[in-house]
């Protein structure tokens, strides 16, 4: 069984996020071995300069680095990447699970996004849309697609 692993940076707070994405954390359970690692966001002042936002980039690129083995896949989600239909999606993580992958990391920064270092280390940036979405809601979009792409790939009616 393929394992899944959402690493983002930064804790959910509101009691409503962390019931979603529990609730298709234990749906997954079914398709794959899912988990969500939440890293620590670095602190900052209020309005950083350049030099302060690469700072906090590089400091938690650092951390999210360090909880992915060499052999996993990396999907970096960010505003420039691939736009995938969930079809699309469902594909990728199939492609993957056949070629021998067995770890896929799906990566989510903090508010200021994700290092180069990251985003260098991913093997498909990837992007919900054109929209910005506050980074926690966008965890929970994340394991709702990843839901619906192993929901695809198993046939099942969830997606319509």
């Amino acid at each position: 069984m393929i394992r899944v692993n959402v690493i983002c940076v930064g804790k959910l707070k509101e009691k409503y996020l962390k019931d979603a994405v529990a609730e298709y954390s234990k749906r997954l359970g079914a398709f794959c071995k899912f988990s969500v690692t939440e890293l620590d966001e670095e602190k900052t002042n209020d309005d950083p300069n350049e030099a302060g936002i690469r700072a906090i980039l590089d400091a938690e690129g650092k951390r999210i680095l360090s909880r992915i083995d060499k052999s996993d896949l990396v999907v970096a989600m960010c505003i420039e990447g691939r736009q995938l239909a969930s079809e699309k999606l469902a594909s990728y993580i199939s492609d993957a699970a056949v070629s021998g992958v067995s770890t896929i990391d799906f990566i989510i920064g903090g508010s200021w996004g994700l290092s180069e270092e990251v985003k260098s280390r991913a093997r498909l940036r990837l992007s919900m849309s054109e929209m910005t979405f506050p980074h926690q809601l966008a965890r929970v979009m994340l394991c709702e697609q990843l839901y619906r792409a192993f929901s695809i790939n198993a046939g099942t009616k969830y997606h319509k």
